[in-house]
């Protein structure tokens, strides 16, 4: 049959379980959107096109799914490039559809023109400019293959309006051909069988063994699989930042988040250990610190599913390039259950001599309100947040015991993430209560989102840490600036609780410590969105801290505390 090179596109979006896109019309994408009306296809239209993509990276992190993103051209298709990087520095599933000025007008400085397919190139998986209808069909086909196997990440379709009305015999059971510039159909590698040996031997042989396990266990799905294998051999875990919910953190054998801002006994086991192994994580700089003082006492194993990250920061003495899940499973079959009381006591105690905690003087302590959020909310809810020090604080005190409970900006730490996630993420998993943690300069950089919620009332519940200021860079301007604090506070901040009045959205102030819990209760049940402004201890930090450039053994546990931990 014969469709128009928009229908298309919306057909294959359905055959391969695309069910939504985020977006905003405009005139390179109108052909689309009218074929999006005519088909039912379900849509929500976002306030900014940063939002839609960050609506759809929170819906894939809680669902894993994959939602579309569409825009028109020029600036609609360059307002989606910090989402793009977000996602692909986190390994999110996402694709972007946007709309370009007419194949006859490409590259004349036509109105809106933007070279989208050079703009995206360094911030996506992969992308196709597409200048013919016959083509749509296999490279949208093509597109979510490449964005949700292996690695996965963000791809971009960019569509001429004249190719989106152009019609082109379609087909539903067309065999697809890889698309010419495609990367290789990929193929789930195997684990080395000699490198799972040696990974069996030096657990064997191991006193102080540490898993260390990142966001690879939650795109794989081993939760269960990590958890089961951490609990028959008794090894303890550490959760990455994007890793937290891979292993309930509840358990007696967690051990909090590592690096700048991990616990101090994370820290201290990673400094002490004599095996690490890396299940599905980066060496992320803000998890190593100062390299060369990395776990320097460790045979260093790395299981990963991407070649690149092997090896690529810290020297792995057991490379493994493969699926989390595939290891975990051989390993749980041939690894022999190993008391290590020492090692387990040297632990405790350190979790007993510096835990996580915070002084109170009065205020509204941003800690205790994330406590009380998760005392709440039982720790069954979906939990997100923005980027600074809320975000820190909400890591450290949230025990997250289920998988993709957790979405957070990692690898790109972008500003203005919290909102659009928190709403994609409730869109979905519906079935969860979605709490957004958020400071207030993060929150202020997408808060125009709250029209979408209150649109299609998406009850997302908004906790604003609101200490009037860029809280995490005045911290470090604190810290190691020797207090020159320079233009980092918000003395003249707007009301978010009236702001989100002119939304149509419930707002809260509050400024007594005795308010917290009672607000976040009636906010719990409130049937639809609710921004809750906290007014918060300004110069309130977090701890412990590692500063940049120096190693975990040098981790800073307060204001009283400098030097090496030993």
């Amino acid at each position: 049959m014969e469709l128009s090179g928009s229908q298309i596109v919306i057909e294959e979006l359905k055959a391969n379980g695309v069910e939504i896109a985020f977006g905003i019309p405009g005139g390179a994408i109108m052909p689309f959107y009218d074929e999006l009306q005519r088909s039912k296809f379900p849509h929500i239209l976002t306030r900014h096109e940063q939002g839609a993509t960050h609506m759809a990276d929170g819906y894939a992190r809680v669902s894993g799914k994959v939602a579309a993103v569409v825009t028109t051209s020029g600036p609609g298709a360059t307002n989606t490039i910090t989402g793009l990087c977000n996602a692909l520095m986190d390994s999110v599933p996402m694709i972007v559809i946007t709309g370009q000025v007419a194949t006859p007008a490409i590259g004349t400085d036509a109105f809106q023109e933007a070279d989208t397919y050079g703009c995206t190139l360094p911030v996506t998986k992969h992308n196709w400019l597409v200048k013919d209808p016959r083509d749509l069909q296999n490279v949208v086909r093509e597109a979510i293959r490449v964005a949700t196997t292996g690695r996965p990440g963000p791809v971009v379709i960019d569509i001429p309006k004249d190719v989106q009305i152009a019609t082109a015999e379609y087909n539903p059971q067309k065999v697809t051909k890889v698309a010419p510039s495609a990367e290789p159909i990929f193929q789930m590698p195997e684990p080395d069988a000699e490198a799972i040996d040696r990974l069996i031997e030096a657990i064997g042989h191991s006193e102080k063994p540490i898993i260390m396990a990142g966001a690879g266990i939650l795109k794989a799905g081993a939760s269960t699989e990590l958890t089961e294998f951490a609990r028959r051999t008794g090894i303890p875990v550490i959760n990455t930042l994007l890793g937290l919910g891979g292993f309930p953190g509840t358990d007696p054998l967690f051990l909090g988040m590592p690096g700048m801002h991990g616990t101090a006994y994370a820290n201290m086991a990673l400094c002490d250990c004599d095996l690490l192994i890396n299940l599905g994580g980066r060496f992320d700089d803000r998890v190593t610190g100062k390299v060369g003082s990395f776990a320097t006492n460790a045979v260093i194993a790395h299981v990963d599913i991407d070649a690149a990250e092997l090896g690529k920061r810290v020297r792995t003495h057991i490379p493994i390039l493969a699926n989390v899940r595939d290891v975990l499973l051989l390993l749980s079959v041939q690894v022999k259950k190993k008391e290590r009381p020492a090692w387990i006591g040297q632990i405790e105690s350190w979790k007993r001599e510096y835990p996580l905690q915070y002084d109170w003087d009065g205020s509204i302590k941003p800690q205790y309100v994330i406590e009380q959020i998760q005392e709440i909310s039982g720790g069954d809810g979906v939990y997100v947040s923005g980027v600074g020090q809320h975000q820190m604080w909400a890591a450290q005190f949230i025990r997250f015991n289920e998988p993709n409970s957790w979405v957070s900006s990692g690898g790109l730490g972008t500003m203005g993430f919290g909102l659009p996630a928190a709403i994609g993420a409730k869109v979905g998993r519906p079935d969860k209560d979605v709490w957004l943690i958020d400071g207030d300069g993060s929150f202020s950089m997408t808060l125009v989102e709250l029209a979408t919620a209150a649109t299609y009332n998406i009850p997302v519940k908004v906790a604003i840490l609101n200490n009037a200021s860029l809280g995490m860079v005045r911290q470090w301007q604190e810290l190691f600036f020797e207090k020159r604090y320079s233009h980092v506070h918000y003395p003249e901040n707007p009301d978010f609780a009236k702001i989100a009045e002119g939304y149509h959205v419930r707002g809260i102030d509050i400024k007594d410590m005795d308010r917290v819990r009672t607000t976040l209760e009636e906010a719990a049940e409130i049937d639809g969105p609710v921004v809750m402004n906290f007014h918060v201890a300004r110069e309130e930090n977090v701890w412990p801290i590692v500063p940049a450039g120096m190693g975990n053994d040098e981790m800073q546990l307060g204001p009283e505390t400098t030097g090496k931990i030993t």
